[in-house]
């Protein structure tokens, strides 16, 4: 079974990754779960922001925001829910922090969809766990631990 991804591109901002990039990523970050469906939902910076004060109460754009679905369990349906990541919010943090775009990408595709999964970064045992699992997937990528600043 392969991955069921749903691309919806919100934004014109430029750049953004294309639908096989995206693919990957997701592919990537859920290769143990097949046959998930998931929706990846690129958007401008007011989107972002209207939905991170909404649902976590800040008032500003973010880079990643995950929305598990919630269904009941007997609906056996492998619908694991929705990432909205923000091209402009992420393309400026690639640049503060001297990573190339496509590499800030990645890392925002994954560390999205293990969010999806159950992982998380609130404490810190949870945060190293979930940084040490984004670093293994990238590092499979050719790509450098995100959490070294200037990655090249």
């Amino acid at each position: 079974m392969t991955l069921e991804l749903d691309i919806q591109r919100a934004t014109d901002i430029t750049p953004q990754p294309d639908d096989a990039k995206l693919l990957q990523w997701a592919h990537l970050a859920l290769r143990e779960h097949p046959g998930s469906e998931l929706t990846i939902r690129l958007v401008d910076a007011d989107e972002s922001q209207a939905l991170n004060h909404a649902y976590r109460g800040k008032d500003a754009p973010t880079n990643v925001l995950s929305f598990p679905a919630d269904l009941p369990p007997e609906l056996e349906i492998p619908l694991l829910g929705d990432l909205v990541i923000c091209v402009p919010v992420v393309a400026r943090e690639a640049a503060e922090q001297g990573k190339q775009p496509e590499y800030h990408w990645a890392h925002m595709v994954i560390h999205g969809c293990l969010h999806l999964l159950g992982h998380d970064h609130i404490d810190d045992n949870e945060a190293e766990a979930m940084e040490s699992l984004e670093c293994r997937l990238l590092a499979e990528l050719g790509i450098p631990d995100p959490y070294i600043s200037n990655n090249e």
